[in-house]
């Protein structure tokens, strides 16, 4: 999966404007490429032993780029499909919803609202977080591993692969001129502005990935809430992830239907990483592969293939 989608990033860099800055952005991607292949043979073919260098390098190949190709997306998003869908994705609202969220929202920004769901937009990063390092680096089950790691692979690799088909700059750029309220200065309000303005894609609206990782974690933690720490924090996460999908519609960066398809991106992702990994760790158990993911130290005994789910 993770292949497919860095071939088809060079190919969509292929095919879009050469302009000036193209043959930089095909070097970009090219080396995306090579590292991916690169690091995933040297993991899978037995070069290394089994342990944590071999277990980083893989997770680094297999991630890595994955995450480096949305911060390319500013320079990339614009040749690669130069033009804009915010008039079709605000339409879709109206017809579908009968309501733009974001301009009905406008009515209700004050220091307090927009302070709340700026602290909550900027705690997708910290959802994120606490899951990703914790399950990829420390978890010694496969499954858990299996699960997570293909689910969210599954959000990123089709997600950003649609922002090229769907580009849109959101309410905040597209409709600029049709809001009554500014934002109010506020501590976590600047520091989303900064962290967008300076490490964002600009035309990363449609599916909403802020909608659709926390919905992903929320539900992975409520189909694993027999274990620890997910009989405890689900709740949590699942009360982070509501704000933030209001968020994104409240600040303005996205139109209901992002938030739409962010959830059913995630709904999609959560129901395929059960049978999947059903699948994969029986065919692992019978001696015909490795193990799913190299672990970065010994694992327990009868952890690696856990009796599957139901």
């Amino acid at each position: 999966m993770v292949l497919c989608y860095v071939v088809g990033l060079v190919l969509a860099v292929l095919q879009g404007q050469r302009g000036p800055g193209f043959a930089h952005n095909l070097e970009r991607v090219l080396i995306l490429l090579g590292s991916a292949v690169l690091g995933i043979s040297v993991a899978r073919g037995g070069f290394l032993r089994d342990g944590w260098l071999k277990g980083v390098l893989y997770r680094v190949a297999i991630y890595g780029p994955v995450q480096l190709s949305y911060f390319m997306f500013r320079d990339l998003l614009p040749s690669i499909n130069p033009g804009s869908l915010d008039a079709e994705l605000h339409q879709l609202d109206l017809s579908l919803f009968g309501v733009e969220p974001a301009m009905a929202l406008d009515s209700s920004v004050t220091s307090y609202t927009t302070e709340w769901f700026a602290f909550f937009y900027f705690g997708y990063f910290f959802v994120i977080a606490v899951h990703v390092v914790p399950i990829l680096f420390f978890s010694r089950s496969q499954r858990l591993l299996g699960e997570f790691g293909f689910g969210m692979l599954i959000l990123f690799c089709v997600g950003h692969t649609i922002y090229m088909v769907v580009p849109g700059f959101g309410p905040y750029r597209a409709m600029a001129e049709h809001f009554s309220t500014p934002f109010p200065h506020g501590m976590w309000l600047d520091l989303v502005m900064d962290t967008v303005h300076s490490g964002g894609a600009q035309k990363d609206i449609f599916p909403s990935l802020h909608t659709a990782a926390p919905a992903f974690i929320t539900l992975f933690s409520f189909r694993h809430r027999a274990r620890l720490p997910y009989r405890f924090t689900w709740p949590l996460t699942a009360l982070f992830s509501a704000n933030i999908m209001i968020a994104t519609m409240f600040l303005r960066w996205h139109y209901l239907i992002d938030v739409v398809a962010g959830l059913i991106l995630a709904t999609t992702a959560a129901l395929l990483i059960g049978p999947v990994v059903d699948w994969e760790l029986r065919r692992r158990a019978n001696g015909r592969g490795t193990p799913l993911w190299p672990l970065l130290r010994v694992p327990v005994i009868g952890d690696s293939v856990p009796a599957p789910m139901k």
